[in-house]
């Protein structure tokens, strides 16, 4: 249940004399929300937004950041690329920034969007260009980098400019040649491609994950993306992942003038390229294909969300260049979500891990997008009055952006013929889990949440199945299941865990009791019963006692390596409010030790680049309960890292030295500059004021460059910044 049941966050808009309190906050939480989609999209391949209200909200940050350009940071989501990059893979360094594409959901914005890059391209005095038109797929952006025609390494997008390694499962694929073929290819070439499952072979991959007793994929993308980013490449292999290739980055003696014949070139190499791909000389021709795929979407080899227009001439490209985040040559046309009817069977609610009870619909299960539905959020109680359903009534369900299933509104019209009578939704005035009468968390909250978090079953079993996640302690074999027989097994009456403290003082003998509810099934064959068989352990006989499982095991193996993560990753699995990987990793890179945040004031919290005050106050608040702080002394005495080690052989150069990185440097991912500065002494602001003292400028810098210069800070290239490193002087 818990896995088709998404939460989305939306933080209203103040009008524009709001006091700025409320239009600090407003822009923190849509920040906080869309980092965490972020979070769940590209790192844990588990998205807890669609499509379309990821769009919503991002159009919401940018309207703020128009109305208040006060409020925005340098590390807003609106001056970056893609996701995080997992510890589960070692992060590399793209030799071209790979960027984002705009995207319009509608012909007037595209329209919108030819006029300013014809006449863009006539300010320049360029020819009038060609479109590359090609079918968006949806699934999961790869870099190839060839040299001299063999595969050296390949990596998922990551933030744009840091990847993962994923070269050992991508040599898996069949498509990916590991030498090109023909001749004359460049010493250096980046290709950037999309790994997908085709339409076909999804629908059987999932059929065969339901037989062996797992649950099935979501979509296309999130099999291709869990697939490709397994850690044991046989289960990459395994797999039916393909590859069409759509874009080069650096290269190094490509002799091709247009995209569109550098397509022919990789074609000729062995690489795969899309069929569906066709150069045309009009925006009519473009929006016919548009048209055409837009009706015939479901008949491709693959799902798309799109289509995506390119300038053709690689020359009008280079001219036209980028903005911070995305190319100005390029655009992404997003078709509208499909939309279905069905019945609403109920409304449940689901708790969360902080406490959040989430409204959900439970429907006859309907095919939309390409997938079967029948469960779809409804985020709180607020939502289901606006949106006028009721139990029992006929709803419009969008999947939107092809990815989350949405309940639009009731098909009015045909309330009457109900049968029986459609009711109206009340939400519970306790808690369905622990019985706790539930109420708003502040006054004026839209979300109800259960305040019984220390002892709420569901609460503790969202937290442990969080603790495991790959963007916390990243434990395997600690999954959903598992955090349900740890915390509410059918015996013995106590469980296993009561508190996530004692996790990591958990031993195999200690499992060795606990039963979990199976149908019952004589050779194969379910009876219709059920019975406790045990979870952790085998089945013993009289010849052969129980023993731990090879998962069991090996969950007991990686909760030992667990113990060694880093603070910024101790910090996620607190599952404090508004803590998510960015703020994390931004409060163990200015404090250093769990101990240093707990001493630290909201003031001194809020300074920190990337937290504010919302996140300020939250810390404050979940170390003020002594039960929390039992976790973090208890996590302690077991061996859990409390303190980030400092190189004391790293001299600190930058000691009282306030430096901002911007754009894309040579031989420094964005992390790994901010590491180097932090590791001095110095600190990696995010935003140019007349407290920076140097500024240091890589490619594709953007705006601020420019505000250095208006404000008279020093700047440098990347070979000053190394200087500056090293002496603290440019």
């Amino acid at each position: 249940m818990r896995h088709n049941v998404a939460v989305s966050t939306e933080a209203e808009i103040p009008e524009s004399e709001a006091p700025a309190d409320d239009l600090q906050r407003a822009y923190d939480e849509t920040v906080d929300a869309i980092r965490s989609a972020r979070v769940a999209y590209y790192t844990n391949d588990a998205p807890t937004l669609s499509d379309a209200e990821y769009d919503r909200l991002y159009r919401r940050l940018e309207e703020l950041e128009a109305l208040h350009p006060e409020l925005q940071t340098n590390d807003s989501p609106t001056q970056e690329v893609g996701g995080e990059v997992s510890a589960a893979f070692s992060p590399v360094t793209h030799l071209q920034r790979l960027y984002s594409l705009d995207d319009v959901f509608s012909l007037d914005e595209l329209k919108a969007w030819f006029t300013r890059a014809e006449a863009q391209i006539e300010q320049l005095h360029l020819p009038a260009p060609a479109w590359l038109t090609e079918v968006k797929i949806d699934g999961l952006a790869v870099n190839l980098l060839y040299e001299n025609g063999m595969l050296v390494r390949a990596a998922t997008r990551g933030d744009g400019i840091t990847g993962e390694d994923i070269t050992a499962n991508v040599v898996t694929i069949e498509d990916v040649p590991r030498r090109l073929s023909g001749s004359d290819w460049p010493e250096r070439l980046e290709v950037r491609g999309e790994v997908f499952i085709p339409s076909a072979d999804f629908l059987a991959l999932n059929e065969q994950m339901v037989a062996d007793g797992k649950a099935p994929f979501a979509n296309p993308r999130n099999s291709a993306a869990g697939s490709l980013r397994q850690k044991d490449p046989k289960v990459t292999a395994s797999r039916p992942l393909h590859v069409y290739v759509h874009g080069i980055g650096a290269r190094e003696g490509l002799t091709a003038t247009t995209q569109s014949a550098t397509y022919d070139l990789l074609a000729g190499w062995g690489l795969p390229v899309s069929p569906y791909t066709k150069v045309l000389a009009t925006y009519d021709e473009v929006l016919a294909f548009i048209e055409q795929y837009g009706e015939h979407r479901h008949d491709l080899r693959h799902e798309i969300d799109g289509i995506v227009i390119k300038v053709d001439d690689l020359e009008t490209q280079r001219r036209l260049g980028h903005t911070s985040r995305v190319p100005r040559w390029a655009v992404a046309y997003k078709y509208p979500p499909e939309e279905v009817n069905t019945k609403l069977l109920d409304i449940q609610v689901n708790v969360g891990r902080t406490g959040r009870v989430t409204p959900y619909g439970v429907m006859v299960p309907v095919k939309v997008s390409g997938s079967t539905v029948e469960m779809a959020t409804l985020h709180n109680q607020d939502v289901v009055k606006a949106k006028g359903v009721k139990i029992g009534d006929i709803v419009v369900l969008r999947k939107a952006g092809d990815v989350i299933p949405e309940i639009v509104g009731p098909v009015v019209a045909l309330r009457e013929a109900q049968d029986p009578p459609v009711r109206d939704f009340v939400m519970p005035t306790h808690c369905p889990s622990c019985g706790t009468e539930l109420a708003p968390a502040k006054e004026g909250d839209a979300d109800i949440r259960c305040p019984n978090a220390r002892s709420c079953p569901a609460q503790l079993r969202e937290r442990v199945f969080h603790i495991a996640g790959r963007g916390a302690f990243d434990i395997e074999a600690l999954g959903w299941e598992a955090a349900i027989a740890l915390t509410a097994p059918a015996e013995p009456a106590t469980p296993p865990l009561t508190t996530e403290a004692d996790l990591f003082d958990l031993t195999p003998e200690k499992l060795a009791d606990v039963r979990i509810e199976r149908e019952k099934k004589v050779k194969g064959v379910a009876t219709g019963e059920t019975e406790l068989v045990p979870y952790f352990y085998t089945r013993g006989t009289a010849k052969k006692p129980p023993e731990p499982t090879a998962n069991t095991r090996h969950m007991f193996e990686e909760m030992e390596k667990a113990k060694s993560q880093p603070l910024w990753r101790v910090l996620v699995a607190l599952s404090i409010r508004h803590v998510g990987p960015t703020a994390a990793r931004a409060l163990a890179g200015a404090f250093g030790s769990m101990d240093a945040i707990r001493a630290a004031s909201v003031e001194e919290l809020s300074h920190v680049d990337g937290v504010g005050p919302t996140i300020a106050e939250a810390l404050t608040e979940w170390f003020a309960e002594d039960w929390h702080r039992e976790i973090v002394e208890t996590w302690a005495a077991a061996g859990v890292r409390m303190a980030d080690e400092s190189d004391e052989s790293v001299p600190r150069t930058l000691t009282g030295l306030t430096v901002v990185v911007t754009g894309s440097l040579q031989n420094f991912s964005r992390d790994e500059a901010k590491e180097a500065i932090l590791t001095r002494g110095g600190k990696a602001a995010g935003s140019v004021s007349k407290k920076t003292d140097y500024v240091v400028v890589g490619e594709n810098a953007g705006t601020k460059a420019d505000k250095a210069e208006q404000l008279g800070v020093k700047v440098l290239d990347e070979a000053g910044f190394e200087t500056l490193l090293a002496t603290g002087e440019a």
